[in-house]
């Protein structure tokens, strides 16, 4: 690997099955193969997106053979993408065709301008605590999965509250009745921990966000603990609960069943534009800067 060509193989992800995806994919690889990289294309992208002359590959291979991912899509396509590839340690650059982009940074409008300097070594890296759930049932039994924003145990849709009892490094914490809780990394603090009222956490701040959902005592208030603790909630009661890792992977809760969360072993390598601020983004995408007025539909 040469100084002027650090990512000598990139993998490209598309949006699945989204209209217009095609034309900034093949642009893409347009442009990076004229630049003298070798393009993998990721096999479900090329499913129901096929790029004719551009090798494609599953996602355990371009782990193993590309020194970077580009995502072209939104939020949801960059989790789903990162986590399936931390643990290869390929780094990922996000460009957004979503809506708020807070991991998807790079503009597909100016995306080759953008490209260019960050091939050349112009890029500022980050890297974001994954979170590792595992549902031990209650009647024997686990199911395991991973989450980059957030976990989620919530009422179901035709139940009342649920009841759970939460308890950190082995230390019993709260008994809580709410219609959920969320165990948030800083990535996800922007994401539905947001909208839950917990507060916005830098990326490198090495914590994790407990916030209900709607509690029944406004006593239970969001909190922060360390990145590194284990944290147990089990399910006392509840009918038709659950457990979402980032919203993509569900599984069905029953009274009884505990969700163990810790940090996982790998983490997502994420590389933004060298100019990157996280603030300047916050400030652009929630519009701090905006008064009532401007922000009304003309």
């Amino acid at each position: 690997m040469s100084a002027a060509q650090p990512f000598p193989t990139i993998a490209l992800v598309g949006r699945y099955a989204s209209p217009g995806i095609a034309e900034p994919l093949n642009r893409l690889a347009a442009f990076l193969t004229g630049r003298g990289h070798r393009v993998l294309i990721d096999a479900e992208t090329a499913r129901l997106t096929p790029l004719p002359g551009y090798p494609a590959a599953p996602m355990a291979q371009l782990g193993h053979e590309a020194k970077l991912a580009i995502v072209i899509g939104g939020d949801g396509t960059m989790l789903s993408i990162a986590r399936q590839l931390a643990p290869y340690d390929v780094p990922l650059i996000g460009i957004n065709q979503g809506r708020l982009g807070f991991l998807t940074d790079v503009a597909v409008s100016d995306m080759e301008s953008v490209l260019a300097a960050m091939l050349a070594g112009a890029y500022a890296e980050q890297t974001r605590t994954l979170l590792d759930a595992t549902l031990a049932r209650g009647a024997g039994g686990s199911e395991r999965a991973l989450a980059l924003n957030d976990v989620f145990v919530n009422r179901g849709a035709v139940g009342g509250m649920i009841e759970c009892a939460v308890n950190i490094d082995g230390r019993f914490v709260y008994a809580m009745r709410a219609d959920g809780l969320i165990v948030a990394t800083p990535t996800g603090s922007t994401a539905y921990a947001l909208s839950a009222q917990g507060p916005i956490v830098d990326p490198g701040v090495a914590a994790f966000l407990l916030v209900p959902v709607a509690p029944h005592a406004l006593t239970n208030r969001p909190i922060a603990v360390r990145d590194s603790v284990v944290i147990e909630i089990a399910l006392l009661r509840g009918k038709d609960a659950g457990l979402h890792c980032d919203g993509q992977a569900n599984f069905p809760l029953s009274e009884g069943d505990r969700v163990v969360v810790r940090r996982a072993a790998h983490r997502v390598r994420l590389l933004h534009p060298k100019d990157h601020d996280h603030f300047a983004m916050l400030r652009r995408k929630l519009h701090w800067s905006e008064t009532p007025e401007n922000l009304r539909p003309q």
